[in-house]
């Protein structure tokens, strides 16, 4: 779901937390319900910045 970017996984995944029997997971499961939406939006970019990022730290390199 992370590395794949995949936003509309997150609800079946925050349902199987809550059916296991992990404590800790349940707390996490929580928090991240309390602002579900900007966690979906965070996992699903429309469009992604790795190759602009890597040109600005090559200027920045040559900069210096």
């Amino acid at each position: 779901m992370l590395t794949e970017r995949r936003g509309e996984h997150l609800p079946p995944w925050l349902n199987a937390v809550r059916q296991d029997d992990l404590p800790s997971l349940h707390s996490l499961a929580a928090g991240i319900d309390r602002d579900r939406d900007a966690v979906i939006a965070g996992l699903t970019p429309p469009r992604n910045s790795v190759v602009a990022e890597g040109h600005i730290d090559l200027i920045k390199i040559c900069k210096r």
